[in-house]
């Protein structure tokens, strides 16, 4: 049965190939070459057809990449307006004038550094390079402009070493117009861009750094501290009521709320506020940085607020500190003084300083490399010939470290259990292998805020995220890359004190005195 039907269609091939045999040569040449002909032209044909198909969707894929629609959808090119159910078609132009190049370059997302709300585009204010020259060659030249309020007031042209006070309103002014000086009133170099700061800021730490750095400068003096480093002050605008400002404490160095201008060089005063509030200590003076024209060429110096309760007895009298030498420091460590509000023995050594006080500055100033309080005679570390210590011959006392004495030690005159932290001179440029872990000496217990903080792997953001507030600090750092740069040695020495953490048994316990 299967044979019989394989012969029935085979047999139309077999009868037709039999009589292709029988037929003369020529004849079966002229048949092969049609046949040749017709498969040619039909292969010629689809090659073509193929080809032109295919330069249509290359020069349409073109087209697509240059208007920056590359890797959207048909659905995704059609405007809003297209009906689709009556079958209005969408036409591409094949070829465009105007070449739209969209390069999305793939950005590393930083931290999030700034509030949630996209700040205002801002108009430049053109500024007169030439406006504040009048200072710019020294820290305060003499005043030797011709100007109406100099005129009436020579005295102003005595320099500011002698005069020691100079109206910043009436000789400083009168240089710059008045747009200008319009502009920067309503310009704040602090950027908080959400509605409100980042927590580890008080509300009266957000009103004292606007202050410092937007405040319209008054009046600047350069005060003596006895012994000390003079001290250079400013005198500020502020917008406090006359009613409120009569209960505010006035001393004889600024009529109402000042600021004190340092170095350019000490910037680090800045950096260590916001570490300070990051961290939840709260033991620094608010510090922003800020640039003045009559002052440093303009260059940002950092600005911390003035604080009258740190000079009880007056500036003559110098700072309200406590002195110990390092002996009797180690000692009330020992002591645990005011521990639990227990009052000392009077034959205890103690000092009026809170026992968990020093655990904060330990803390600190290990993860800043500051020396200048616990250390001061460089007995810790390996220091450089050109460091201070060095110099002055402090660090040949260290054979005799207990007679050392502490430095910088300074409390407010109405509380003599907390410390301030002040003169905050920190090194960054010191390696992992030359830590002064002296200052860490005799410390039994950390606060377990800043540990946690120092855990939790979010120092760099919330850094970031404080540090963005100052936007002359930022710039002046060098903006993103500069800034990483300083958390990263940050970073390194918050873990080398996790691993001191664990080594020596150090407890961390609550610390809300």
């Amino acid at each position: 049965m299967g044979k019989s039907r394989f012969h029935r269609l085979c047999f139309p091939f077999l009868r037709l190939t039999s009589s292709f045999r029988r037929c003369p040569l020529s004849k079966r040449s002229l048949i092969i070459a049609s046949v040749c002909v017709v498969y040619l032209f039909f292969m010629v044909s689809q090659i073509g057809y193929s080809q032109q198909h295919r330069d249509r969707r290359i020069e349409y894929g073109k087209y697509r990449h240059t208007r920056g629609l590359y890797t959207l959808g048909i659905s995704d090119v059609l405007p809003d307006s297209v009906d689709l159910q009556t079958g209005a078609s969408f036409v591409v132009p094949t070829r465009s004038n105007v070449v739209y190049i969209t390069l999305k370059s793939k950005r590393l997302k930083p931290a999030n550094i700034r509030g949630t709300i996209r700040p205002k585009l801002r108009r430049k204010v053109r500024r007169n390079k030439s406006a504040n020259s009048a200072f710019t060659q020294s820290k305060l030249a003499v005043l030797d402009q011709d100007s109406d309020p100099l005129k009436r007031n020579p005295a102003l042209k005595t320099s500011w070493r002698e005069t020691r006070e100079v109206d910043y309103k009436s000789v400083v002014n009168i240089h710059k117009p008045q747009t200008v000086e319009e502009a920067e009133s309503l310009v704040s170099s602090i950027r908080i861009y959400s509605q409100r700061a980042p927590p580890w800021f008080s509300a009266q730490d957000v009103k004292v750094m606007r202050f410092l750095a937007d405040a319209k400068v008054l009046r600047i003096k350069e005060v003596s501290r006895g012994d000390s480093q003079s001290l250079l002050i400013f005198e500020g605008e502020t917008d406090v009521s006359p009613n409120t400002q009569k209960h505010t404490k006035r001393d004889n160095v600024c009529g109402g709320q000042c600021g004190v201008i340092n170095s350019p060089m000490d910037t680090t005063e800045v950096f260590a506020f916001h570490l300070d509030r990051v961290l939840g200590l709260n033991r620094t003076l608010p510090a922003v940085s800020r640039k003045f024209s009559f002052l440093h060429d303009g260059r940002p110096s950092p600005v911390v607020s003035w604080d009258a309760l740190l000079y009880p007895e007056g500036l003559a009298a110098g700072w309200s500190t406590v002195r110990l030498t390092w002996g009797e420091y180690q000692s009330s460590l020992k002591q645990r003084c005011w521990h639990k509000n227990s009052i000392p023995k009077p034959e205890s050594g103690c000092s009026t300083i809170h026992h968990y006080e020093w655990s904060k500055l330990a803390l600190f100033d290990f993860l800043l490399q500051i020396h200048n309080r616990l250390d001061q005679s460089c007995c810790g570390f390996r220091p450089r010939q050109e460091d201070v210590c060095v110099e002055l011959g402090h660090h040949a006392e260290c054979g005799h470290q207990d007679h050392i004495q502490l430095a910088n030690i300074i409390h407010r005159g109405h509380d003599p259990r907390h410390l301030v932290f002040t003169n905050n001179k920190g090194y960054f440029d010191r390696n992992e292998d030359n830590l002064d872990f002296r200052l860490l000496e005799g410390i039994k217990e950390l606060p377990e805020q800043a540990v946690s903080v120092l855990r939790s792997r979010r120092l760099r953001e919330k850094l970031l995220q404080s540090l963005f507030l100052d936007q002359t600090y930022w710039e002046s750092q060098g903006s993103r890359q500069g800034i990483d740069k300083l958390i990263d040695v940050i970073e390194r020495r918050a873990k080398v004190l996790l691993t001191y953490i664990n080594a020596h048994g150090i407890k961390v316990i609550t610390m809300n005195v």
